[in-house]
Parts: C-alpha cells; sequence; structure tokens
C-alpha cells in the first residue's frame, strides 16, 4: 500500500486547510472501504502524534485538542481520505501523515505517507 497526502501549506491562525490522502495499492481481496485509515502528526524530534481515525465502516473519532474543529472523511471511489481542519492553531503546526489503521503508536511500523506540512502562524 502506498500513501501520498498533499493540501498543507502556510495559514494563519484561525484559519482553514484541507488535507487529502490518496491510497493506492489495495486489492479486490482488500479493497480500500475495508481498510481503517487515520490522520497523525509529527513535529521534528517527536513521535507520531495520532490525530483522527476511522473504522471501515466510515465512523470516525478524534483526539480531544482537535475535537469540535478537525472533521475526517473519505470518497472510497476515489481511494481518498480528508481532513478538513478548521479554527487552526499554531500549535497544529507538524507533518500531517496518513496511516492505513484507525489508530496509531508514536512508532508505527505499518504503511504511512511522507506527509504533508501544516504551518500556521502569522
Amino acid at each position: 500500500v502506498q500513501l501520498v497526502e498533499s493540501g498543507g501549506g502556510l495559514v494563519q491562525p484561525g484559519g482553514s486547510l484541507r488535507l487529502s490522502c490518496v491510497a493506492s495499492g489495495f486489492t479486490s481481496g482488500f479493497p480500500f472501504s475495508e481498510s481503517p485509515m487515520s490522520w497523525a502528526r509529527q513535529v521534528p524530534g517527536k513521535g507520531l502524534e495520532w490525530v483522527s481515525g476511522m473504522h471501515k465502516d466510515g465512523s470516525t473519532y478524534y483526539t480531544e485538542s482537535v475535537k469540535g474543529r478537525f472533521t475526517m472523511s473519505r470518497d472510497i471511489a476515489k481511494n481518498t481520505i480528508y481532513l478538513q481542519m478548521n479554527s487552526l492553531k499554531s500549535e497544529d503546526t507538524a507533518l500531517y501523515r496518513c496511516a492505513t489503521a484507525s489508530w496509531v503508536p508514536t512508532n508505527w511500523p505499518g504503511p504511512i505517507g511522507p506527509g504533508t506540512q501544516v504551518t500556521v502562524s502569522s
């Protein structure tokens, strides 16, 4: 499985961004629709911080610090998941990565994308 993120950038506090993660390499025996997915973020020198996750049934859940501000969704036809980020704060600055699990530990060894940088600054 290969994962490629996009949509990051520089945004002012209070602004919004929409991240995308395109997944490839799934098979008819294990299609994208059957895979749990998550978003995690990473700052230099630290491990992954799980942000949001989606079970294969489409249900989502979030870490406390982003509840009410971030929304995770997917488009099965496009093998893509999204992270809509609103009311961004400086502490949201990080490299955002997607992974093939509904939750990832700080040292997740499984498939994960290279990431897209989000910088929140005035």
